[in-house]
């Protein structure tokens, strides 16, 4: 957007406290996430949201939305931040300065991704976490407690969610997203949006189980992308009267036209992180789906893309010397090791980086139909009397309707970690 342009001028005035004190400086166009996922849902659109697991992908993501005049979100889950450069301290920071360095006007979101919470120490470190997160600006969380049962969940996201600023934009999650074959039901996500509506907590969104998974589909054990669309709408149509649409976990691997179908199912948000990781290490994948091809039980590292091959090398032997599979999704891991390493490359590489982040960026954001969702943004931020993005929705469920002993799921998670 024309950074000049009165009613981008207007808006600068309009965005989150948090935002205006840490970078009222600067003319970034950093809203809530609730502005933009109002903004997708009356565009019939879908937000692409990119976790920036090394944070040139941010400037890519950015560079492909300011093009297309399109709402991003800029996002890193809370166990990325255990093994990324990116992390809840620095991304705001590198998001603001990509976006200057593009002269400003693209618009977007900083979105903690999947907060996990698996029990009641993680909720308690929550309430000291939240009053960090919120003055490094973000704008948007989502409270994983997917990881309990349906009435721990339900209690673990209410009690995080009251230490969360309101005008914040909020996701929640029921059902782990494990893969094809699993899914949530609608009983479990009514019981749960219900429950939180009970309590006055207001989710934008929620991830559901669908069919994804997160990270990569190997072919060669038969793995395919599961996606189930009409589960999907069955969910998004009985959470209707909630204001509360669907969060899409684990597009990487999924083909770009059926990414094309997903705003016809209720989805409004789009997650994608593994494809973005495989652009910066030049792995080769599918054209189609961005999944990371595997030959001969490892994956195949493209001279001309990414990272230069000797880089590549050294994260190789990196992993080998940590025991991984050279096809293990544990390859993320090498982000924090090398993180300075590859913002310290020659610009001829991180350019091919960047030309490359852009054109996945670009390739969603027309799939999501998003293009001209920034000046929607603008448009809705405008149009109140105030800053201040709460939404305007009331308690319609009756607590007493949400108790333990009529949750639809009691059994609790089976071990595994299915967070990102």
């Amino acid at each position: 957007m024309n950074t000049n342009d009165a009613l981008y001028r207007k808006a600068l005035e309009r965005r989150p406290l948090n935002v205006m004190n840490r970078f009222g400086g600067e003319d970034a166009a950093l809203f809530s996430g609730r502005d933009i996922f109002q903004a997708v849902k009356e565009s019939g659109a879908i937000v692409l949201a990119a976790n920036a697991r090394h944070p040139i992908t941010a400037k890519g993501v950015l560079r492909a939305a300011k093009k297309h005049d399109a709402a991003v979100l800029i996002e890193i889950a809370k166990s990325e931040t255990n093994y990324c450069g990116a992390n809840f301290t620095n991304l705001p920071d590198y998001a603001v300065k990509y976006s200057g360095e593009l002269g400003h006007g693209a618009v977007f979101a900083m979105h903690v991704d999947h907060y996990g919470i698996k029990g009641r120490d993680d909720v308690m470190k929550a309430v000291t976490q939240m009053g960090e997160i919120v003055p490094r600006g973000w704008t948007s969380l989502a409270i994983d407690a997917s990881h309990l049962d349906d009435w721990n969940n339900l209690c673990a996201t209410r009690d995080v969610a009251m230490h969360v600023p309101p005008y914040f934009g909020l996701e929640v999650e029921v059902g782990e997203i494990k893969g094809p074959g699993e899914f949530s039901t609608v009983e479990e996500a009514s019981y749960f949006i219900g429950g939180l509506n009970s309590w006055g907590i207001f989710p934008d969104l929620i991830a559901i189980s669908n069919g994804s998974k997160h990270g990569t589909y190997d072919k060669t054990l038969g793995q395919d992308e599961g996606i189930n669309l009409e589960r999907t709408l069955e969910i998004a149509t009985a959470l209707k009267p909630y204001g509360v649409s669907i969060a899409q976990h684990g597009i990487s691997g999924t083909n770009i036209d059926k990414c094309a179908h997903f705003r016809n199912y209720g989805i409004v948000k789009g997650n994608v992180a593994t494809l973005f990781q495989n652009v910066v290490f030049g792995i080769k994948m599918e054209p189609d789906t961005g999944n990371a091809v595997i030959e001969g039980d490892s994956y195949v590292k493209e001279a001309d893309r990414g990272i230069p091959v000797e880089l590549w090398n050294e994260i190789v032997a990196w992993c080998d010397s940590k025991g991984m599979s050279r096809k293990s999704g544990d390859y993320k891991k090498a982000n924090l090791p090398f993180c300075e390493k590859i913002l310290a490359l020659e610009p001829k590489y991180l350019n091919r980086i960047l030309d490359e982040t852009e054109y996945w960026a670009e390739r969603f954001i027309k799939a999501f139909n998003a293009e001209g969702t920034a000046e929607k943004v603008i448009e809705i931020v405008n149009r109140r009397s105030t800053w201040n993005p709460v939404p305007e929705r009331k308690i319609i469920a009756d607590r007493a309707d949400f108790r333990p002993d009529n949750a639809p799921t009691k059994g609790g998670n089976d071990g595994g970690d299915y967070s990102e």
